[in-house]
């Protein structure tokens, strides 16, 4: 008996020893570090509430924009609309990683059964990255022997690492080898599909592939995870003919060929975006983040960019002015100086007399007291929001958001370099089929602010 009781008594001692909460209840302590790190490019919008809908006459009669009090968390938003330039450095690593999976895939079937001494093996340099083993962690080890891969099997490369290290040739009397002539190959255009003797990359190849969990699903009904696991496979170039296709008799023909092509449109707007192309964009980027964050020690995820809903979209654009007209207060969309104050289509359809027949640079006018360009005019916006004429009656006043995946039409918001001064008005609404995509719709990302704002800090 009093070995038993000496035992504890060692055993309490020990633990008061290591333990430094002196019994009391202090938590987990997190193992890593959190820091609300603002975004680049992105401007914080500090939340609160807000008087939402239409506050004076509805001119369009639309009714559906009856005022009320609804309230939104902060949030980070774009600045801008994401522009030709953004847009491109995601086409290109979509187009760079199709490039770059084939050569791999092409030495692994190639390859096959070769040492790794032996002179015939090809594309040797764009080969999957190899995971040492000599020092590797018993994680690695049973990840490598039980699955054969340290990433999604899945996937079309098995879960293998591709080699970015390794830079891509693209001048055709620099390829290395027939193989990688045929890889390129396949990425472009047949030569019956070739003109003006150019070989362009087939766009139509250049698809993103991505997953996501269909939280509203799987909390309203039980199931397994996966049933509620979507993929989704997205076509990322933009749809250039839509500035040919949106007008009848108008020559467009030169946007068509130069908007998202040249450099010289490189900072104006992204368009001939369809919905689905925007979440994959918006997937991509978090996607991109958190590659990053993981090269870093003791540093969680971040939260995922996303499209914004409709509401926190007004709250943003009104830029703290609750009982504006616009994004700059209002009610007239030209200054004291006669100068116009956002590009749209004023003065009878004069569309010049702004200052610009179609877009602008996505840093144009004047930002409004949320450091926000372009939140009416020059394109509409997507946001995540279901378009119905009774969402604000349906919708919650805390963080509203009527998203229904069975309603294809989406709340467009800010008007458009084509649209009337009525549509640039911080509370109008309007919509569009979310496979549908326009010369004057673009898009901005938005991303959560953890945790909660005061006064704006």
């Amino acid at each position: 008996m009093k070995k038993i009781a000496l035992y504890i008594l060692l055993t309490t001692f020990i633990y008061s020893c290591g333990n430094t909460d002196k019994g009391e209840l202090v938590g987990v302590r997190s193992k890593s570090n959190w820091n609300a790190e603002k975004p680049y490019g992105m401007s914080l919008i500090p939340g609160g509430s807000f008087t939402m809908g239409k506050q004076d006459e509805d001119m369009a009669g639309a009714l559906n924009t009856p005022s009320r009090t609804v309230t939104v968390k902060p949030f980070y938003m774009d600045e801008t609309e994401i522009s030709n330039s953004e847009y491109k450095e995601y086409v290109y690593w979509v187009r760079d990683s199709i490039l770059r999976t084939n050569l791999a895939m092409e030495a692994f079937f190639l390859n096959d059964g070769l040492e790794p001494e032996d002179p015939g093996r090809v594309l040797v340099d764009y080969e999957f990255m190899s995971v040492d083993t000599t020092d590797a962690s018993p994680y690695v080890k049973y990840m490598l022997n039980t699955y054969g891969s340290m990433g999604n099997i899945n996937s079309p490369t098995f879960g293998r690492s591709l080699n970015w290290e390794e830079e891509l040739i693209w001048d055709p009397q620099d390829f290395p080898e027939e193989n990688y002539v045929a890889m390129m190959d396949s990425l472009y255009v047949s030569l019956n599909n070739s003109f003006d003797g150019r070989r362009l990359i087939d766009t139509e190849k250049l698809n993103y592939r991505y997953y996501w969990l269909d939280i509203e699903g799987a909390a309203n009904n039980k199931g397994r995870r996966a049933d509620y696991t979507k993929e989704e496979i997205i076509n990322v170039y933009p749809d250039t003919t839509v500035w040919i296709r949106d007008y009848n008799y108008s020559y467009n023909d030169p946007m068509h060929q130069d908007y998202f092509y040249h450099q010289a449109y490189q900072d104006y707007p992204v368009v001939g975006i369809s919905w689905p192309q925007a979440n994959a964009f918006c997937n991509w980027r978090t996607q991109k983040k958190n590659n990053y964050l993981r090269t870093k020690k003791n540093v969680t995820r971040a939260p995922d960019y996303r499209l914004a809903s409709e509401a926190e979209w007004e709250y943003a654009a009104r830029g703290g002015l609750d009982y504006g007209n616009y994004p700059w207060g209002g009610p007239y969309t030209t200054s004291d100086r006669g100068c116009f104050l956002a590009n749209f289509k004023p003065s009878r359809g004069d569309y010049a007399v702004d200052g610009a027949l179609y877009t602008v640079e996505v840093k144009s006018y004047n930002a409004n007291d949320y450091g926000l360009y372009n939140m009416a005019g020059n394109v509409s916006e997507w946001t995540n929001t279901a378009y119905n004429e009774a969402s604000y009656y349906l919708g919650s006043t805390m963080n509203p958001n009527v998203m229904d995946r069975e309603n294809h039409r989406k709340v467009i918001r800010g008007g458009s370099w084509k649209d009337v001064a009525y549509y640039l008005e911080v509370s109008s609404r309007d919509y569009e089929y979310e496979d549908s995509a326009r010369s004057y719709i673009g898009f901005r990302t938005v991303h959560d602010y953890l945790g909660t704002t005061l006064n704006g800090k």
